[in-house]
């Protein structure tokens, strides 16, 4: 599938003493990036959870390799693929403008259908549209 990508810019609040960005904050800017990229294919969240449709997340994995600091710009890159029930959004952000590696992320998600675990077909369909 294709590659989404969001750019960023770190604000003094997510910093913490050190002077970096606090590690929570990353799992922050990967689901702002995975939402972003759910609407860009007309998927409302709001409107799924009316429907007693949710997509939540099963598991994350974060390997940090640089840290951003205040004011420092980044990407946020985004691709998805289906591993069973699960979508996997693999995600990586990087430090502009060097591009320097500043988290590999996985993100293991599932659908959650009136309170049930499901498969939501119509995701396999509308994430396998992406694809062309």
């Amino acid at each position: 599938m294709g590659k989404y990508s969001l750019q960023l810019r770190v604000r003094d609040y997510e910093c913490d003493l050190q002077g970096i960005v606090n590690n929570a904050n990353y799992q922050h800017y990967l689901e702002h990036a995975r939402h972003e990229f759910i609407k860009t294919l007309g998927l409302s969240f709001s409107e799924l959870h009316a429907q007693g449709v949710d997509f939540v997340v099963a598991r994350i994995e974060m390997a940090f390799k640089t840290p951003l600091k205040s004011g420092d710009d980044f990407i946020i890159t985004v691709t998805v693929k289906k591993e069973g029930i699960r979508w996997v959004f693999l995600q990586d952000i990087y430090r502009l403008p060097d591009q320097k590696i500043v988290v590999k992320g996985k993100v293991d998600t599932v659908s959650v259908i009136h309170g049930k675990l499901a498969n939501y077909e119509p995701f396999d369909k509308i994430f396998c549209q992406e694809k062309a």
